[in-house]
C-alpha cells in the first residue's frame, strides 16, 4: 500500500495535496482497496463553499456507496471530469489521475490539522 509523504491525510481516508492556495482531494489507496471496484464518483458541490468535515460527494463501488468528507474548508472549483468515464482511476491511480476535486482553500493553515503519512498509517494499523 502506498502513502506518499508529500500528502496530508484524514481519519476518514481522504488525502490532500497542497499547491499554493489550492488543494487537490481524493481517497487513499487504503480506502479504495476497502471499497473495491469504484463504478461512480458523484460530486454535486462544484462552486460551493464546503467546510472541513462536510460531505462533498459520494463514491460508489460495486457493493457499497460511501460519503466523501472534505478535509479542508474552501470552494470546490473543479471536479476531475475524467472520472465520469473512468471511475476506475480511483482504484488504479488514487493519488494522481484519480484525484476527485480541486479546492480553493479558505485558510492554507487548515492542513496543519491533518495527518502525516506516518500518522495515517497508525490510524489504519499499517
Amino acid at each position: 500500500m502506498n502513502f506518499p509523504e508529500n500528502l496530508h491525510y484524514t481519519k476518514e481516508h481522504e488525502w490532500v495535496r497542497i499547491e499554493g492556495d489550492t488543494a487537490y482531494v481524493g481517497i487513499t489507496d487504503f480506502a479504495q482497496g476497502e471499497l473495491g471496484d469504484i463504478v461512480y464518483v458523484d460530486i454535486n458541490t462544484i462552486g460551493q463553499n464546503v467546510n472541513a468535515g462536510d460531505i462533498f460527494g459520494t463514491v460508489e463501488a460495486v457493493k457499497t456507496v460511501s460519503d466523501l468528507f472534505m478535509p479542508v474548508t474552501g470552494v470546490i472549483e473543479e471536479f476531475n471530469e475524467t472520472l465520469n468515464t473512468s471511475p476506475d482511476l480511483v482504484n488504479t491511480d488514487p493519488y494522481n489521475a484519480g484525484w476527485m476535486v480541486k479546492v480553493k482553500l479558505a485558510n492554507v493553515a487548515d492542513v496543519h490539522a491533518l495527518l502525516s503519512a506516518a500518522d495515517y498509517k497508525q490510524v489504519i494499523g499499517k
